[in-house]
């Protein structure tokens, strides 16, 4: 049985603007929750990380324009905030495609990481041997 490719614009969605899994867990469980306030306390029980890399979370989905800081008096809590319908809709593509190809999209994932890390790498001896 032949698995369908990942859509081309959700792969260049995934490559350019999901950094991680666990941003892309983090994202997906603001979205299923959208009337949530979060903290990093409760997004860290959640993902079973540590508050502090919770928080990290947070605060990179709000630099990406998928949450933001909820109005109000409560310090620190989030919510999720897409800023625009063309990205709430490319996350909600994201999220259906992830329940089906979570292998898929992990891969693609930890395929740019790899890369990224190669070409760090890479760089780093070609600046040493000059």
């Amino acid at each position: 049985m032949n698995r369908q490719p990942i859509p081309e614009d959700l792969r260049r969605f995934v490559l350019t603007s999901v950094p991680s899994v666990p941003f892309l867990e983090a994202l997906l469980l603001l979205r299923a929750n959208p009337g949530q306030e979060w903290t990093g306390e409760m997004l860290a029980g959640r993902l079973y990380t540590s508050e502090r890399t919770a928080q990290g979370l947070l605060d990179e989905l709000c630099r990406a324009g998928m949450a933001a800081p909820c109005p109000g008096p409560q310090a620190q809590r989030y919510c999720y905030a897409p800023a625009s319908e063309a990205l709430r809709e490319r996350v909600d593509n994201l999220a259906e495609l992830y329940s089906r190809h979570l292998v898929d999209i992990t891969n693609l994932i930890h395929s740019t990481l790899d890369r990224k890390a190669q070409q760090f790498a890479d760089a780093f001896r070609l600046r040493k041997e000059h």
